[in-house]
């Protein structure tokens, strides 16, 4: 019983003692505000909080999501084109790929897909 609890505590102490040894030799000696500020992407952390993002940004993300959402929709129809009655097949994947061509006609009429003004 001795033996054991002489055996932990000498484990103990080397662990104290490596933790205070890391604990010093890998410091930061100089913390800059650069490297402690978050990084938000888009965003300047150096300016003010309040500054709108840009458009730019907001756009690019939103095109991401349209098109990501037209793959998870797409794949699965393409997947269920043998098991389904291809009249009713064929009238979803028209009306589908119709509603995705008159979204995308209307952000170009309105001048939402232009990157610069």
């Amino acid at each position: 019983m001795m033996l054991i609890i002489s055996f932990c505590v000498m484990i103990m102490t080397l662990l104290v003692i490596l933790m205070t040894m890391i604990f010093f030799i890998f410091k930061k000696k100089k913390m800059k505000l650069n490297k402690m500020s978050p990084f938000e992407c888009g965003f300047n952390s150096m300016t003010s909080k309040r500054m709108p993002f840009s458009i730019h940004f907001f756009s690019i993300c939103m095109l991401f999501l349209i098109f990501d959402i037209e793959v998870i929709i797409i794949m699965p129809m393409i997947m269920s084109m043998k098991f389904s009655m291809m009249k009713y097949w064929m009238m979803t994947s028209i009306s589908l790929l119709m509603i995705l061509v008159l979204g995308l006609y209307h952000e170009w009429k309105n001048g939402m897909l232009k990157w610069t003004k």
